[in-house]
């Protein structure tokens, strides 16, 4: 390690004559927090390292599964059912030797979220939450951080700067300047599928978003929110406005919870664990129910009801059965249970506990 220089590692990028040294010094010195480890953040966070980022903190709560390996391409098959922050910062810290790495195994939440973010200079969004994009947005504005953020639809990709100082002192647009309202409805990459190079383009433009940042040299992406379509590669450029105050923001982030049972608690009473189901099946009272489509299923189901479509309202029910909810992890199955047992309190409704990979 001791035979290994900044100068030989880093030599492409200090020739820029708009990096040199002092670009490379910058770097050493920030401070970046990336949250989300999965198809954005895992490319992210390895492409900050190398960089030269100076201070490295992961946060993401989820293990690697098999099905996350075709765009979450720093994992490996033995990675399987281990802690993606820690594989992650395993193996940014082989390559990466003036990079401090650090993670964090626990979920970003409302109660957590201002103290994990006031000592770092960028934020990135790495997540497929929209509760947690809206809880980072919110945060950073009350903290006057700037926000990396990006996202994915299908072939879609969206990446934009958020809440960064101005050179006259004020903040540029942040995510609810662009959508005002979280759209719950919409599908994440497990119900909505994606095409693993579209993740990596979107990974690497927020890279390139952050790496200007501290470098002060390009234009930032601010004030606007670059939408590319990975099909027909096209790109657009939406203009934002910064109309929403600060104070909004204080006053949404004291009122909202920005739950998501993806990386919140979820209700013990409404758990049937892959054991108890294992003895269950057969039994002419219970109907399982899928709310992901294209599942590999151990058994058989009665239905599927995609989660983008499930409405409880609408399923005719038979108080004498008990349901079971299943999807691949075993979020959007309770998203469907709590649905079930807010429309019908009584009736004998269960998520399939860790879904059908702890089967």
């Amino acid at each position: 390690m001791s035979q290994i220089s900044k100068s030989d590692l880093f030599k492409r990028q200090i020739t820029l004559s708009e990096i040199g040294e002092a670009g490379q010094q910058k770097l050493q010195e920030a401070k970046i927090l990336v949250v989300g480890c999965g198809g954005l953040g895992s490319p992210i966070a390895v492409y900050l390292g190398a960089s030269g980022i100076g201070k490295l903190h992961l946060i993401d709560f989820d293990t690697v599964d098999i099905s996350n390996l075709h765009r979450q391409v720093f994992y490996s098959l033995k990675d399987i059912g281990k802690l993606k922050s820690e594989c992650l910062s395993n193996f940014i810290q082989q390559r990466s030797p003036f990079t401090e790495v650090s993670f964090s195994r626990e979920a970003i939440t409302k109660e957590n979220a201002i103290e994990l973010i006031s000592e770092y200079d960028v934020i990135v969004d790495g997540t497929d939450s929209l509760p947690t994009k809206y809880l980072l947005n919110d945060a950073c504005v009350i903290l006057e951080k700037p926000l990396v953020y990006g996202s994915l639809y299908k072939f879609d990709g969206y990446v934009s700067i958020f809440n960064l100082k101005q050179e006259d002192g004020s903040f540029s647009a942040n995510l609810r300047d662009a959508f005002p309202d979280m759209n719950t409805t919409t599908a994440n990459c497990e119900e909505a599928g994606t095409l693993n190079a579209i993740v990596g383009m979107i990974a690497t433009a927020q890279v390139n978003e952050v790496l200007k940042i501290i470098t002060g040299i390009g234009k930032p992406l601010t004030n606007e929110l670059l939408i590319y379509n990975v099909l027909q590669n096209t790109q657009l450029k939406m203009k934002l406005s910064s109309n929403i105050l600060k104070d909004e923001i204080v006053s949404l982030f004291n009122t909202q919870n920005y739950f998501d049972a993806a990386c919140g608690t979820q209700n013990p009473d409404w758990q049937i664990s892959p054991k108890e189901l294992k003895n269950k099946i057969g039994d002419p009272n219970l109907e399982l129910i899928a709310v992901l489509p294209n599942l590999k299923l151990p058994f058989k189901v009665h239905q599927t009801l995609p989660i983008q479509e499930f409405d409880a309202s609408t399923l005719n029910v038979d108080k004498e059965k008990t349901y079971v909810m299943v999807c691949q992890k075993g979020f959007n199955s309770y998203k469907a249970t709590e649905q079930l047992k807010e429309k019908y309190p009584s009736l004998q409704v269960f998520n399939l506990t860790g879904g059908i990979r702890n089967y």
